[in-house]
């Protein structure tokens, strides 16, 4: 399931730009609720914070991003990144991403073996005329090996999107 997710985030950064609408350069606040660690067996509740400032960077609709995310268990992740904004039709968007931030584990027995984690994630969801956003995101967050064990863990949310 990670190499699936990994590779259709990738795959999405690539075609995306041949297939994409102009996204909007709307800033957005995001805020996010779902299941951690829904693939396994230490799973709590996921609480997530997000700026998404609207600008592109290098390439139109590659955007940076910026957050935080707690759960039920106080484990924390903090980190930056990339999304692709793929505006798929007026109202339908896609925006895989991937990021790069801290974690502590908190009273959480998810231990995922160091510091410094990855984020890769694939959102889809709806977006109002009033430029606000509801979607839905699957991702994953891994050391991708730098630790002495890789568990990763899998989490499920639902995003609100709110124009700043």
């Amino acid at each position: 399931m990670k190499k699936l997710l990994l590779t259709v985030s990738a795959l999405s950064l690539f075609a995306a730009p041949a297939m994409a609408q102009q996204a909007s350069n709307t800033p957005y606040i995001s805020l996010g609720a779902g299941y951690y660690d829904i693939l396994d067996d230490d799973g709590a509740a996921d609480f997530r914070l997000e700026y998404r400032p609207g600008q592109s960077i290098l390439i139109d609709n590659l955007q940076p991003w910026l957050g935080a995310e707690v759960t039920s268990d106080a484990s924390v992740w903090v980190g930056v990144g990339l999304l692709y904004d793929w505006q798929v039709t007026d109202n339908f968007y896609v925006a895989p991403s991937f990021g790069v931030g801290f974690y502590d584990e908190g009273n959480s027995d998810k231990d995922l073996d160091y510091p410094l984690e990855f984020r890769s994630q694939l959102e889809a969801g709806y977006e109002f005329a009033n430029e606000h956003r509801v979607g839905l995101a699957f991702g994953h967050i891994s050391n991708a090996s730098l630790g002495d064990d890789n568990p990763g863990t899998e989490i499920l949310n639902a995003y609100w999107h709110i124009p700043y």
